[in-house]
């Protein structure tokens, strides 16, 4: 869900302003799953890029208090958003945690980095939703751990059904800076794209597993 559509609508134009997110409609990405995909988004970017960071950092900690008031702890999804949610947590001067995809098979073998308190309420940040598998996990590690996990904030969302599906099953809540229809529409409006590439692009998220075979 969108809350804010000029956020939205900033936040895909400074995306596509750094290559953070990239449109070949004509020369398609192949995803790791084999999927053809003619959009590639890495917001890691943005790190290198510090009013963009800032900007990104402030609009989400903003919707975080707008959505659940000030949290007792902010978590990362690794590895994409530790940066972002470490800079969010310093914004919003909470503690900070982050979830590995699996536990370390050394050390302490810890899945969740940084000391998580039970009854802990956690709002979790993700810098990238495409079927929301792995940010669920993430959800599901830390309540194994016994926080209160309110919901999830992320940079952007490819707005796929089968994300919605799942989010809505694992009955957690989900909003995004920005998403994939507000993209083609700033992509569209700034010439990154034309009418035809935005035909294409629109077409890939109805069926992106079959998409360009």
């Amino acid at each position: 869900m969108i809350l804010n559509k000029e956020t939205a609508q900033k936040t895909a134009a400074l995306l596509l302003q750094i290559n953070a997110i990239k449109l070949q409609p004509q020369n398609p990405f192949t995803w790791a799953s084999g999927w053809k995909s003619p959009i590639y988004c890495d917001n890691r970017i943005t790190l290198s890029y510090p009013m963009i960071r800032n900007y990104i950092r402030e609009n989400l900690a903003r919707q975080i208090e707008e959505l659940y008031g000030k949290p007792e702890m902010i978590a990362g999804v690794a590895t994409g958003a530790i940066g972002i949610g470490a800079l969010v947590a310093d914004y919003l001067n909470v503690p900070f945690c982050y979830v590995r995809p699996e536990a370390k098979g050394h050390g302490r073998q810890n899945k969740i980095e940084g000391h998580l308190e039970k009854n802990t309420n956690v709002v979790v940040v993700e810098d990238l939703i495409s079927t929301g598998k792995s940010s669920l996990l993430a959800v599901e590690a830390l309540k194994e751990a016994g926080a209160n996990v309110k919901g999830m904030l992320a940079i952007f969302s490819y707005g796929f059904n089968i994300s919605e599906e799942n989010f809505k099953k694992a009955n957690v809540a989900l909003n995004t800076l920005s998403n994939y229809e507000i993209l083609l529409e700033e992509a569209e409006k700034s010439k990154y794209i034309n009418s035809e590439e935005a035909e294409l692009l629109s077409e890939w998220r109805e069926n992106p597993a079959v998409w360009g075979q």
